[in-house]
């Protein structure tokens, strides 16, 4: 039996408790995705027996992770996002050495620099400094998200707003 700690709701209530300022949310929209595919670029190597890599193999855990976490739709879309995102990455990864860890840093660097951008305007540290699961769970918050901004699973995005509250637009001038 899941633990409910450990349930998609209660993940992504405790994630979204760090991002609740639209601004944040949406540099998430481009960071969160760029650190997934700079970890498809930068696993994409070696390729073993069957054209496995590092990065297929990751996917195919954190995959069992996601559909293991009492939201099967949820989880099997988010999986298809992160899918989609290291086969992007794989011609990447087999192009030249510079063109590997240029593409692969690079897109780590910028993912990580854009959210640093959002986590200015929610006036918080990013998630992941409290909870290392922070990894696997943004994917997973950031899928949600475009569900609720597509009419979708209304019962998921208000147990989400009742966790963490609605999401705003902070003001700057007062502290956070």
């Amino acid at each position: 039996m899941l633990d409910p700690d450990r349930h998609a709701i209660r993940l992504i209530g405790r994630y979204a408790r760090y991002h609740r300022d639209q601004r944040n949310i949406s540099t998430h929209f481009i960071g969160v995705p760029l650190v997934v595919f700079a970890l498809g670029v930068l696993l994409g190597r070696p390729t073993w027996a069957g054209g496995w890599t590092p990065a297929w193999a990751l996917w195919t855990l954190a995959t069992l992770w996601y559909l293991t976490r009492g939201d099967f739709l949820l989880g099997l879309a988010t999986s298809a996002v992160t899918g989609a995102l290291v086969a992007l990455a794989a011609p990447l990864a087999a192009g030249g050495t510079g063109l590997w860890l240029g593409a692969g840093m690079g897109a780590l660097l910028l993912g990580w620099m854009v959210q640093a951008i959002g986590h200015y305007y929610e006036g918080r540290r990013p998630a992941v400094l409290d909870d290392p699961s922070g990894v696997l769970v943004g994917p997973m918050f950031l899928v949600a998200q475009w569900l609720f901004t597509q009419g979708w699973r209304a019962a998921l995005r208000a147990e989400v707003e009742r966790l963490a509250g609605p999401t705003h637009l902070r003001d700057l001038t007062q502290p956070a």
